[in-house]
């Protein structure tokens, strides 16, 4: 009670002040918490919604660094000038002791009033401390004074330690895109499907051509002197509606025989005649060429297949536009194609694959980590750890898994097994080395396994 004599007119006022200073402070932390975890996206639906504040909130969004700079000096400056008048006025009121609670006050009771308690209020409710907000932080943003003060403090900031600002780095990564599809699958906002397709867009622009195409073994080629009739015959056992045509041999394509080019000449009487006279250009395509740019090119000149050389310039594949949009979609298997299950389970919960399936593709369906490198297969890694042609049942570890060649068709791998380190044939019997132990389920998640055709 000595010191409430002492209170004064002076001493109403820098309370007043701590008081405004305080207030000022929590409303930034809210609006800086806010508009910092809105997307630009987020703010556009806003917009679109005719919400109030949304027109301020996508101006500030799209230009981050203009309004946080400023933000971030105002905070400074209030918590500044408010911590040294609480030291003044409780070193009046309280004497020595002021110093003690003028720490207090500034460590404790700020940090949960202007720091921890709005920032999270803004964490929970962010749309409406963003739209409550943008108003007033884009007229403080705009006000001169404070706009080339921080653009001063910034570029003294530049010249200390040299920076390019806030625009020109990265706000959302791949891999913080598809986590936060997962989380919307998670809280129902999409559906599974649509989280796939989100990642199948994405790996799109990574995927090169050497990845998708139909590889040359399983190329349908006819010579080019072939007669109309023979090569109609071709087209209708195999349900195709174009086939390249090579002359010395498949590493010479002199072009690409349309079906509907042979129907036009069947009815025209010319069944005998060759179809070198029918054949279109073919357009060739490098094997490291992604697929994104081949597929833009693709609609931009109206062709619908490509063949793959390699870098000796041999023939290596065939890519149609059916392969890169079901890099997309997935399999799309019509009433000509062969089905034959990419990955399907075989008893005991191993799983037995196509050795054409990427190894990529295998990694996210056993979430494993087998190596990847100069190979895109789940074959050409079974070759790499070999180092020779396996026959069949031959078996090989990798990454605690152990891979089978189930089917070997001359020098090709066709099917391979995938179990657990541990597991048993299906028969229950040993392992080749002679050990026996009991089986290992593998989670592949089978029904979401894309379905392979050998057919284009």
């Amino acid at each position: 009670m000595i010191y409430a004599a002492e209170f004064g007119g002076a001493d109403l006022v820098m309370i007043v002040a701590i008081l405004v200073l305080l207030v000022g402070s929590l409303l930034l932390a809210i609006a800086e918490t806010a508009l910092t975890r809105i997307s630009k996206a987020k703010a556009v639906g806003l917009a679109e919604e005719g919400r109030r504040g949304s027109k301020a909130l996508v101006e500030l969004v799209e230009h981050p660094e203009a309004f946080l700079n400023p933000v971030l000096l105002v905070v400074l400056v209030f918590q500044l000038v408010q911590s040294a008048l609480t030291g003044i006025v409780a070193d009046r009121l309280l004497g020595p002791w002021g110093v003690a609670a003028g720490v207090f006050i500034n460590v404790v009771v700020v940090f949960i009033v202007a720091e921890a308690g709005p920032k999270t209020w803004a964490v929970q409710h962010p749309e409406t401390a963003a739209l409550a907000s943008a108003g007033p932080v884009l007229a403080l943003t705009r006000f001169p004074p404070l706009r080339l003060l921080s653009r001063a403090l910034i570029g003294l900031t530049n010249v200390i330690l040299p920076g390019k600002g806030l625009k020109n780095g990265p706000y959302v990564s791949e891999e913080e895109l598809l986590a936060l599809a997962d989380v919307a699958v998670e809280e129902a906002v999409i559906e599974e499907r649509e989280r796939a397709l989100i990642e199948s867009i994405i790996e799109f622009g990574d995927t090169i051509v050497r990845e998708v195409m139909v590889p040359r073994p399983d190329m349908v080629t006819v010579p080019a002197d072939f007669r109309v009739a023979d090569v109609m015959e071709i087209i209708i056992m195999n349900g195709y509606s174009r086939l390249p045509a090579y002359g010395e041999g498949v590493d010479d394509i002199v072009g690409v025989v349309y079906a509907k080019d042979l129907l036009k000449a069947d009815r025209d009487g010319q069944v005998d005649a060759e179809i070198a006279g029918l054949l279109r250009p073919a357009r060739f395509v490098p094997e490291t060429k992604r697929i994104a740019d081949l597929l833009r090119e693709m609609q931009a000149e109206s062709f619908h297949m490509a063949i793959v050389v390699d870098e000796y310039g041999g023939t290596a594949g065939v890519v149609t536009l059916e392969d890169l949009i079901e890099e997309l979609v997935g399999e799309i298997v019509d009433e000509y194609d062969r089905e034959e299950a990419m990955v399907e389970p075989v008893a005991g919960g191993d799983v037995r694959v196509n050795a054409r399936m990427s190894v990529d593709e295998l990694n996210g369906l056993l979430k494993a980590s087998l190596p990847t490198g100069d190979w895109d297969s789940v074959g050409g890694l079974m070759f790499h750890l070999l180092g020779h042609i396996p026959v069949e049942g031959e078996t090989v570890e990798a990454d605690g898994f152990v891979l089978r060649a189930d089917r070997v068709q001359g020098r090709r791998i066709n099917r391979v097994g995938i179990m657990r380190v541990g597991s048993t044939d299906d028969d229950g019997g040993d392992e080749p080395d002679g050990r026996s132990s009991s089986r290992t389920p593998i989670d592949a998640g089978v029904d979401g396994g894309r379905q392979a055709s050998d057919r284009r």
